[in-house]
């Protein structure tokens, strides 16, 4: 069990944060056993032959990154700066860990160093420099492709969250969070067998980060200014999927238009990746959202430039009902 310390105070500093980097560790987690990660098996299929011809599982980064629940060195995922994720801004970051960080982190991993893990304790500045090539082409081989979908999810993650927290306030906000994570008292408690946290100063706070990959588990950092908490974001499960038939009793209601843009709203979903999934035109798409927002099905929410439209509890049970 970890406890944060968490007061009042703290609570007020708590942020969200979206982040290419934990992406990636947790990616690269998942590939190193995928028997614990089912939901992103179709994923891990597709990425993984590439990223074996590159070589990148068994060089620096697949070095790094040990199968759960083995220790993450905490350098690989500094803070991220805000709801905006930026790949190369991360790997600056990265690239800038003072040399005594790098193997002080290095020296809690458990084991003989594999040879280009040692050459990043031998020569820090030259490893993060190699380090961060290699996540550059992890990014653009297995998940740049899907970014835009994945940041879909995360985007409507942090919203569905602010609304959590105008509702329910701050405890409704973190006891929601995950079944290992609860809010008691002025600590946050996660139970982790396999991590030890100090508490939280006070008037640092807390940095949430929903993730794709951490999927089903959290993983929490507490070295720094300001630990970090990943959790699995709402919606990974349909993450993958091929959108799934509206039934045809609801089509029956609705009309099968409605009916299988309801059943391609699994996640929150763009009109223009409607238009691609349903392969109805973006007007006919357009239309529909109107009407079945009328009704109560559908809510739909700005994201940077993006409208993302998501079903409601009554389209579920719709949904549930007539399947």
């Amino acid at each position: 069990m970890v406890a944060i310390g968490l007061s009042a105070g703290g609570v007020a500093r708590v942020r969200f944060a979206l982040s290419c980097l934990w992406e990636v560790m947790a990616g690269v987690r998942v590939l190193r056993d995928p028997g614990r990660h089912a939901i992103h098996l179709p994923w891990a299929n597709r990425v993984r032959p590439r990223l074996a011809e590159a070589g990148l599982l068994d060089g620096l980064l697949g070095q790094l990154v040990p199968p759960a629940p083995g220790y993450l060195p905490d350098f690989l995922t500094p803070p991220p700066a805000g709801l905006t994720p930026d790949l190369d801004q991360e790997l600056a970051v990265l690239r800038a860990t003072p040399p005594e960080t790098v193997r002080a982190q290095l020296d809690l991993c458990p084991g003989p160093r594999p040879a280009a893990v040692a050459a990043l304790y031998a020569d820090p500045d030259a490893g993060l420099r190699r380090l961060a090539e290699e996540i550059d082409t992890y990014w653009r081989l297995a998940v740049a492709r899907d970014w835009p979908r994945i940041r879909a999810v995360l985007d409507a993650e942090v919203f569905h969250r602010a609304r959590r927290l105008a509702e329910d306030g701050a405890a409704g906000l973190l006891n929601d969070l995950h079944e290992r994570v609860r809010w008691e008292g002025d600590a946050l408690l996660i139970s982790q067998r396999h991590c030890d946290a100090p508490d939280v100063p006070d008037g640092s706070g807390l940095v949430l980060v929903p993730s794709i990959f951490v999927w089903p588990s959290v993983l929490s950092i507490a070295a720094g200014d300001v630990p970090q908490l990943a959790y699995p974001a709402r919606g990974v499960g349909g993450l993958w999927e091929c959108p799934a038939e509206a039934p045809d009793a609801l089509g029956a209601v609705l009309g099968r238009g409605r009916a299988r843009l309801l059943a391609a709203l699994d996640a929150p979903r763009s009109t223009t990746e409607l238009a691609r999934r349903t392969g109805l035109s973006p007007a006919g798409v357009s239309q529909h959202l109107t009407a079945l927002r009328a009704a109560g099905l559908v809510v739909t929410h700005r994201q940077g430039r993006s409208l993302l439209s998501s079903r409601t509890a009554v389209a579920e049970a719709l949904l549930g009902a007539s399947a």
